[in-house]
């Protein structure tokens, strides 16, 4: 694939050894987009890298793994809905890059129920898996951090930057996934805050417990 489409060395590096932090690359023949897609499988937190080259007529895509976000583009595509179509290479990168970013929603909502039941758990029941849980979100969230928060970067250089091969509709497009990552960021770390405000009721709980015991 690299030689056919002409994929210059570095990208190349750059789209295999994972995971990489999320960048936005220009090349002669290809801007390199690498960017952190978010899945919740089986319950569990998924972070996988993908690689985005937009070059002159195409735009190819590298993923770890099988599984993806990417069914709605795929489906826009065959049934023609919207311009995607005709709208050309550029198009289609952000129809990608914003199915990433908007992918994100559903983890922070699954998130966001996970902590109301462990609000709940403090305040009713706590007890030591009620502490293992907190620091698992914690770290959980922090990871959901440090995946999101470069993407901001990510795409404001692909508005920005001038390049050949992101044209003016799809940096108008763009300025819409700029807005959702913005958005993002303000919910993990109203999440983050919450976890951070748990962790202190369940360590004062716990110390009003142990004077209990004391007193008694």
């Amino acid at each position: 694939i690299g030689d056919v489409l002409k994929i210059h060395p570095l990208a190349l590096e750059d789209v295999v050894n994972v995971p990489q932090r999320p960048k936005s690359e220009p090349y002669d023949e290809h801007q390199l987009v690498i960017l952190r897609m978010a899945m919740i499988d089986g319950g569990t937190l998924r972070l996988e890298q993908v690689g985005f080259l937009i070059g002159r007529g195409y735009v190819a895509t590298f993923q770890e793994r099988d599984g993806d976000v990417f069914d709605p583009v795929r489906l826009r595509i065959r049934q023609a809905r919207g311009i995607i179509r005709g709208a050309g290479a550029a198009y289609l990168a952000y129809a990608l890059i914003d199915t990433v970013i908007d992918e994100f929603y559903p983890v922070l909502e699954a998130f966001g129920e996970e902590l109301s039941a462990l609000e709940e758990e403090v305040v009713e029941h706590p007890s030591r898996g009620t502490l293992r849980r907190i620091h698992a979100a914690k770290r959980r969230l922090l990871q959901l951090r440090r995946a999101i928060w470069p993407h901001r970067d990510v795409i404001n250089a692909l508005m920005r930057d001038e390049n050949p091969f992101v044209d003016a509709q799809a940096r108008t497009y763009l300025r819409d996934t700029y807005d959702h990552a913005v958005q993002l960021l303000d919910v993990l770390e109203s999440f983050r805050e919450t976890a951070a405000g748990m962790l202190d009721v369940y360590l004062s709980s716990e110390s009003n417990r142990t004077n209990e015991v004391m007193r008694t």
